[in-house]
């Protein structure tokens, strides 16, 4: 019998991860018109694909007054820093899209420092998601 080879499981090995709302206020033309949001979330998956980084999308993050919003998970080694989940709001514009891109192609909360220019953007959580992260 020979030995088997053990690999460390995806959790050991999670990217950063970028979450972004689509429900009924972020990404909707009507409410907001003039902003791309397809070519928004294109951008975000091409550089994804290309920086190792994952992007999801979920119907509602919930603070919808801040819409666009989106939440950048720390990767598993962001984690292990001390990085903790960040919310962003009101990313509608290209230079904050580029801001959150080039900090999760540098690896995100707990690996990277966000630009002074993106942490203007930072939301508190709604309350519910702040007692999920004290769990």
């Amino acid at each position: 019998m020979t030995p088997r080879t053990v690999t460390v499981g995806a959790a050991g090995a999670r990217p950063c991860t970028l979450v972004v709302c689509r429900g009924c206020c972020c990404g909707n033309p009507r409410k907001y018109p003039g902003t791309d949001h397809a070519w928004q979330l294109d951008r975000l998956r091409a550089a994804a694909a290309e920086h190792g980084f994952q992007v999801r999308t979920t119907d509602c993050l919930g603070p919808c007054d801040q819409a666009n919003v989106m939440v950048v998970q720390p990767s598993a080694a962001g984690r292990r820093a001390g990085g903790k989940a960040t919310w962003i709001g009101f990313a509608m514009d290209d230079d904050v899209t580029d801001d959150v891109l080039r900090w999760a192609a540098d690896g995100g909360p707990g690996v990277a420092a966000p630009s002074a220019a993106l942490e203007l953007q930072f939301v508190r959580p709604p309350r519910e998601a702040r007692a999920r992260a004290r769990r």
